[in-house]
C-alpha cells in the first residue's frame, strides 16, 4: 500500500486544493519503537559502527563531538546559550555558536575550553579530558582490538548507516544483510575480536531491517548477533543489541518479551547508568502497552531522574545520544499508549521542535506530534506538523514510520474537516 492510499472507500464531498499556512535525530530509536538516535546517534563513520571501538581519526572526533552535543542537550542549552555561558565563565567574549557547532560536528577538539565546559555542563573535567584524548587518538578506547575490520566492510556499513539516518532503511536493508551474511561466513574459529566485529555488522543489519518494517527478520538477525557478542565477551554490544530487540518488541506490541529483556538488562552484572536508563525507557513503553499506568510512569520517572546523573565514564559510547529530547519523546509515546494524548502532547511537541535534520528522526518525531493532535481532534494545530511532513516524505522511506503515517492520515480523512483532509491527501501524494 502506498502512503497516499489512506482514504476511505466512501468518498466525501470537499473542495480540493485548500491549504493553510505552512516544521527532528540512532541511532535513535524515534517514535516508531524507541531509538536508537539517533537515531543511530551519529553512527556511520568508524570501524564497523561509529561510536564503538577502533575508530579512525574522523570517527573519534565525531564521537566526542556527539558526546558534547549530548551533554549540552541534557543541560537544556542551545548552542548559542552554551557559547554565551562559556564566555561568561572564561571571561572571553569571542566564542560563537558556530564554534560550538564545529566542536559537535567533530571539526575541532575544544582543548582550551574543556575546564569551562566541565563547569558549565556540570560534568567531571577528567572525563572530558579522557574523551578529548581519545578523540586525538592519544588513548584508544578500552578493549580495542589490534586489527581493523576489512576496509570495504567499514566503508560499506558507514555508508549504510549514513543513508539510513538521512533516508531511512528501506533501500539499504538488503545490502546490509548481504554484508552480514558474507562476514558471518568468514568466521573460522573463536577469534573474539572478529566475533565482535561480525556481531556489530549483524546489529546494523537488524536495525535497518527493523526500519524497513521487516520485523521478524530483524529480530532473528539481532538474536544471532547477540549470541556472537556474548561469545566475544563484548558486554556493551550485548546491551546495545538487547535494547534493539526490546525496541522491536515494543514496536510490534510484544510487551511481555520486552519486559523480560529489560529485566535481563537491569539485573546481574553491574549496569552502567545510561544502559539502565535505556532499559527503563523500554520498560515504561511495554508497561504502558500492558495498561499498567502506575508502573509505566514510575519507570519513566526513574529514567528521567537518571538522565543527568548517568553521564559517566563507563557509559558505553552508543548511549551518548540519549538526551532530554529522546526521553521526552518516549514519555509522550508512553502517555499516548496509555490513552492520554493531552498529557503526551507537550512532550511530543518539544521533541518535534528539537528535531530539524530533515531525515528519519524528524519524520518520526513530527509524526508523533501529529498523531497526538489528531487524537485530540485539534485540527487547526494539526495543520503545521502535517505540512512539515511533506518535504520529508520526498526524501525518507522508513516503512515502519510510514505504517503509522497511514493510520494517522486515515484518522484525518475519517474525522477531520474537509479542508484538513484535502491537505492530508496532498501531503501524502508527495511521498
Amino acid at each position: 500500500m502506498s502512503v497516499c492510499s489512506f482514504r476511505s472507500a466512501k468518498p466525501r464531498g470537499r473542495s480540493h486544493g485548500r491549504r493553510g499556512a505552512v516544521r527532528s535525530g540512532n541511532r535513535c530509536s524515534c517514535s516508531g519503537g524507541g531509538a536508537v538516535q539517533g537515531a543511530r546517534g551519529g553512527a556511520g563513520a568508524g570501524s564497523v559502527v561509529a561510536g564503538r571501538h577502533c575508530m579512525n581519526d574522523q570517527a573519534r572526533r565525531a564521537q566526542f563531538g556527539a558526546h558534547l552535543a549530548g551533554l549540552r542537550k541534557s543541560a537544556g542549552l542551545s548552542q548559542r546559550s552554551l557559547a554565551l555561558r562559556l564566555c561568561v565563565t572564561a571571561g572571553i567574549a569571542t566564542l560563537t555558536r558556530n564554534e560550538v557547532s564545529r566542536w559537535e560536528r567533530g571539526g575541532r577538539i575544544p582543548d582550551a575550553w574543556l575546564p569551562p565546559l566541565a563547569q558549565v555542563l556540570g560534568v567531571p573535567l577528567d572525563g572530558l579530558e579522557r574523551g578529548a584524548a581519545r578523540a586525538r587518538g592519544e588513548a584508544e578506547q578500552p578493549g580495542c582490538p589490534d586489527r581493523e575490520p576489512d576496509t570495504y566492510v567499514q566503508d560499506a556499513v558507514g555508508w549504510l548507516l549514513a543513508h539510513d539516518n538521512r533516508h531511512g532503511g528501506d533501500h539499504v536493508a538488503d545490502a546490509a544483510v548481504r554484508v552480514w551474511e558474507a562476514e558471518r561466513g568468514r568466521i573460522t574459529g573463536e577469534d573474539k575480536q572478529h566475533l565482535a566485529q561480525v556481531a556489530e555488522i549483524g546489529e546494523v543489519a537488524g536495525w535497518l531491517l527493523h526500519d524497513a518494517a521487516r520485523f521478524r527478520e530483524a529480530r532473528a538477525t539481532l538474536a544471532e548477533a547477540h549470541t556472537l557478542a556474548r561469545l566475544a565477551g563484548d558486554g556493551p554490544l550485548e546491551w546495545f543489541i538487547l535494547d534493539l530487540i526490546a525496541m522491536i518488541d515494543v514496536h510490534t506490541g510484544r510487551a511481555g518479551e520486552a519486559m523480560a529483556i529489560t529485566d535481563e538488562m537491569l539485573t546481574g552484572r553491574e549496569v552502567p547508568g545510561r544502559v539502565a536508563l535505556m532499559a527503563r525507557v523500554r520498560r515504561a513503553r511495554s508497561l504502558a502497552q500492558a495498561g499498567d499506568r502506575t508502573r509505566a510512569l514510575s519507570a519513566l520517572e526513574r529514567a528521567t531522574g537518571g538522565l543527568q546523573d548517568s553521564i559517566q565514564a563507563n557509559d558505553p559510547a552508543f548511549t551518548w545520544w540519549i538526551d532530554t529530547t529522546e526521553v521526552g519523546l518516549h514519555t509522550g509515546e508512553t502517555l499516548l499508549s496509555l490513552g492520554d494524548p493531552r498529557a503526551a502532547l507537550p512532550h511530543l511537541r518539544r521533541s518535534s521542535a528539537a528535531s530539524r535534520d530533515g531525515g528519519r528522526r524528524e519524520f518520526g518525531n513530527v509524526l508523533a506530534e501529529l498523531t497526538a493532535l489528531v487524537q485530540l481532534r485539534v485540527w487547526r494545530e494539526a495543520e503545521a506538523p502535517l505540512l512539515r511532513l511533506e518535504p520529508i516524505l520526498r526524501a525518507v522511506t522508513s516503512s515502519r514510520t510510514r505504517v503509522r503515517l497511514r493510520s494517522t492520515l486515515r484518522a484525518i480523512d475519517r474525522d477531520a474537516p474537509s479542508w484538513l483532509a484535502d491537505t492530508a491527501h496532498e501531503v501524502a501524494a508527495a511521498g
